[in-house]
Formats: structure tokens, sequence, C-alpha cells
């Protein structure tokens, strides 16, 4: 599990250097720690790349994805070691503790609709993976990551 900490935004920043393409497992998640002006927070970052073998969702050629690494129901921080897959053509994380299952794109459990995971936006600066340090909105769509390749 590789781990990383973003600095601290400060008034003129939003978007906030996490880690680098190189710290990503492609189909899995990884662990970081991030300092948001709510406090600290464990991040699961998923990514979620398309290739000529792994067919992207629709117009979507890669896609990052930042939820709470929290398991409300275990209580424990291994929302990143859970197993990714798609409900629906939604992506999904399963806890690897007790099986839920939580949208990638806006945190929700799908078994327990007063659950949802907190969620921050992602995006590619070459090689660089940034974070948006203010929780995304609910309604919000992951970003497709772009980068310059």
């Amino acid at each position: 599990m590789t781990s990383a900490t973003a600095e601290a935004p400060t008034m003129t920043q939003t978007w906030q250097l996490l880690c680098h393409k190189a710290d990503l497992v492609a189909h899995s998640g990884v662990a970081a720690w991030i300092e948001t002006p709510k406090g600290p927070a464990q991040v699961a970052v998923f990514y979620l790349p398309a290739d000529q073998n792994t067919p992207g969702l629709p117009g979507q050629a890669t896609e990052l994805f930042a939820v709470e690494h929290h398991d409300p129901f275990s209580d424990a921080n291994v929302i990143a070691r859970g197993i990714i897959g798609d409900i629906q053509g939604e992506p999904v994380v399963a806890s690897p503790i007790y099986k839920q299952h939580f949208r990638l794109r806006d945190g929700q459990c799908l078994e327990d609709e007063a659950v949802r995971l907190r969620c921050w936006s992602l995006r590619f600066d070459g090689e660089r993976v940034l974070i948006d340090l203010g929780e995304r909105p609910e309604s919000a769509a992951a970003l497709t990551g772009t980068d310059g390749d």
C-alpha cells in the first residue's frame, strides 16, 4: 500500500499534489493521508484506466476516484483494499470486511442508503495526481484524468 501526504491548502490554492501516477496501481486502490479544512483524513484512491483490453465507461478514457478510506461498518481504515467491480455499469468498491458496496462516483453505500463515504475530486497534471481538498457535492461525477499521453 502506498501513502502520500497532501500539503495543507491555502486561501488561493484548491488543487494539491497528492501523489504521482507511478504511485497508483491500475484497477486497484491505494491509501493516502490528507489534511483537509475539516481536519486530517485517510483517502482511498482508485485508478481505473481504460485500454484495449479493458474498455472504460462510456466517454471515459481514464478515471480517478477518491473516497473515504474508513469503512463505517467495520470501523476500520480498509476501503483502499476493497475489491473493485461494477454494479449495473457503476464502478464500485466492496469493503474487504463485511462486503458492503460503495459507488466510487459519490461514495453511496448500495446496501444502506443512509451511509455515504466522503468523496474528493482528482485529476492528472502530467504525471502528478492532484486532489481538490474541498469535498465534492453529492451529485458531482468523477473527473476524467488526462495525462497528456
